[in-house]
């Protein structure tokens, strides 16, 4: 079973969907005993850094999240669910992340021509063997929608990067965690080879 966990932070129904699409029948749930049960796990998400932090904790599913990555579940964060594996975001000044990984959330640089939030596709640098992107081409082009960016303290978890305004590391991969910036459920057909490479770990 895939579980999808549920923080009232919005965008799980198309992951859910994207899931369905590749044969699979995902459960969205907020509930402890199906999330340290499900063969993996998906954090998706978008919004505000610390409003959702304190739905997590709200939740209870802090620990339920730690405990399922301690036990070596599979585990995917898209989005927010990226940002919050990591120690901290200046767009929530003083929250604490899950700091599953080390690293900080920062704003994308005002540049001249380039809109914030950064809404569209970008092309992907890919780092050779990364796990998620098995089968696809260096360069493909995935969807983005955010505001900050990810600046991993370890370089060698970042398993993709892409250039806005600033170098952005853009997917990342520790063992059995995994975690995209972009949404691969939206991002067509790349998207759904990037999840099935998730579904195969």
């Amino acid at each position: 079973m895939i579980g999808i966990i549920d923080y009232d932070a919005g965008n799980l129904r198309s992951v859910e969907k994207a899931l369905i699409s590749l044969g699979e029948a995902p459960v969205i749930t907020r509930d402890r005993k199906s999330i340290l049960e499900a063969d993996r796990v998906i954090l998706p998400g978008v919004g505000s850094f610390g409003d959702a932090m304190s739905r997590l904790r709200q939740y209870g599913l802090v620990d339920v999240i730690r405990e399922t990555v301690d036990k070596g579940t599979p585990f995917l964060g898209i989005c927010l669910g990226l940002q919050l594996l990591f120690e901290s975001s200046e767009e929530s000044e003083g929250v604490e992340g899950l700091g599953i990984l080390p690293g900080r959330i920062l704003r994308i640089p005002d540049t001249p021509g380039l809109k914030i939030p950064h809404m569209g596709w970008n092309s992907l640098d890919i780092k050779p063997g990364a796990t998620l992107f098995r089968g696809i081409d260096n360069g493909a082009y995935v969807y983005f929608v955010h505001s900050y960016y990810l600046k991993a303290d370890d370089e060698r978890v970042v398993a993709a990067s892409t250039e806005y305004s600033t170098h952005i590391h853009a997917a990342v991969e520790k063992e059995h965690v995994f975690a995209c910036q972009f949404h691969p459920e939206k991002s067509s057909q790349v998207g759904l080879s990037i999840l099935k490479n998730f579904l195969e770990v």
